[in-house]
């Protein structure tokens, strides 16, 4: 088996639809849970989720046993801590709030070895590597990671095409959330004037030769976004499912309010 071989990588340049899951319970329990539930990636928050290292590394190896792809969200764009992740293993990176094409351009630079990069060698002690175990580990790992970028606000996407076009760049993500209160509408990602701008800044990615990728809890909404070509979609988080899920279990028994709210989450 080929372990550094990239399958969420391949499927984004061939532009398959990869149906995600958003996981910000930050437990591995839960995260073997989903591994297995069918989905063909899965989320790890580092963003806003009580994650460590640690606990991406728990829920690495929860998932390893199951034909799901890992992407984390790291916490910022921060080559110190990016270069930890790629070190646990993580091959699919996704970066928060990259506003034009140099901060583009330094999350790329964070995943590559040099020359073409600046990520530290540390191999011999890093699971990524297998500890050494991997042969020319050091020579192949550049062309398996993918990194994604995050878009989350008027400015960026002004900056689409800049950003798309860095080489490196395998996907560009929009923040239904962040990109609709800078916008002046928080907590509303479905007003008409963020939902034209999602559906425009799809149509730019694609047209840049990248694949787009969306989180939204709103089934039908997900539906369009493919449709129009999203490639990578998250369709609901682990959290707000199990708070559902509860609530909707309480309320036929007792006299309690269900949320039925269908945000960004």
């Amino acid at each position: 088996m080929d372990l550094l071989k990239n399958s969420f990588k391949t499927a984004l340049v061939e532009r398959r639809t990869q149906i995600g899951l958003w996981l910000v319970l930050a437990n591995s329990y839960t995260t073997e849970i989903c591994a297995g539930a069918g989905f063909d990636w899965l989320l790890i928050d580092g963003e806003h989720s009580p994650n460590t290292l640690t606990t991406l590394l728990e829920q690495l190896q929860a998932a390893a046993a199951y034909p799901v792809a890992p992407v984390v969200r790291v916490p910022w764009n921060d080559s110190v801590r990016i270069k930890q992740i790629l070190d646990l293993g993580v091959q699919n990176l996704l970066v928060p709030m990259v506003q034009n094409a140099a901060e583009a351009e330094a999350a790329v630079a964070a995943t590559r070895y040099p020359p073409q990069g600046i990520r530290g060698i540390g191999s011999a002690g890093a699971r990524a590597s297998r500890w050494n175990r991997i042969p020319d580990y050091l020579h192949q790992a550049n062309d398996e990671i993918c990194v994604m970028v995050q878009l989350e606000t008027p400015e960026a996407l002004a900056n689409l095409e800049a950003i798309a076009a860095v080489p490196g760049v395998d996907g560009v993500f929009i923040g239904p959330a962040d990109l609709s209160a800078t916008m002046g509408h928080i907590g509303n990602p479905g007003h008409p004037e963020v939902q034209a701008a999602i559906d425009d800044g799809i149509a730019r990615i694609l047209a840049a030769g990248k694949a787009p990728g969306i989180l939204h809890s709103n089934t039908e909404m997900c539906q369009r976004w493919i449709e129009q070509g999203a490639v990578f979609v998250a369709v609901g988080l682990d959290g707000a499912l199990l708070a559902r899920a509860t609530e909707g279990l309480a309320a036929k028994f007792k006299d309690v309010t269900v949320n039925q709210s269908q945000g960004p989450y």
